[in-house]
């Protein structure tokens, strides 16, 4: 008895780790997250590297939490476009350069109501972009020229 219990409790374990994860996919999210830091202020980013993860980014994400938030890499430095499209919360957009300083700010970008979406463009290039929740950039102070602590992936 003692035996059927066990294997009932681990098959519970599993299946609810496998729901954990079915969950995040079914989400868009990655099922891993990585610290960005700017000082002592620092967000768990979801990772954008792909072509298709950049694409998508926080479309159709109903919520996101204070201290989240999705980081896009790209592959070379540039001045990359940001949009607003199916995109449900309002968020801060920082261009971070690959000496990892931010670049660039757009505050407080609303969610694109209606077809075509403007394109969010920056002044100064830079190779990984991140977004967090609008407000979050003017609470702790951020400007350009700020370091950034990023992840190693």
């Amino acid at each position: 008895m003692k035996t059927i219990k066990t294997i009932i409790f681990f098959v519970a374990a599993l299946l609810s780790l496998a729901l954990f994860f079915v969950f995040r996919v079914a989400q868009g999210r990655p099922a891993q997250e990585y610290p960005v830091c700017f000082g002592k202020d620092c967000y768990s980013a979801d990772l954008a590297k792909t072509p298709e993860e950049r694409q998508r980014g926080l479309m159709f994400r109903s919520s996101l939490a204070p201290e989240e938030g999705m980081l896009f890499i790209f592959e070379g430095e540039g001045k990359h476009s940001f949009w607003m499209k199916n995109t449900l919360v309002p968020l801060d957009i920082i261009w971070i350069n690959s000496d990892k300083k931010v670049s660039y700010i757009a505050s407080d970008v609303q969610p694109c109501e209606s077809d075509p979406c403007p394109l969010i463009n920056p002044l100064s290039a830079a190779r990984y972009v991140l977004e967090i929740n609008a407000g979050e950039a003017r609470r702790i102070g951020l400007k350009v020229g700020d370091e950034a602590v990023l992840p190693r992936y």
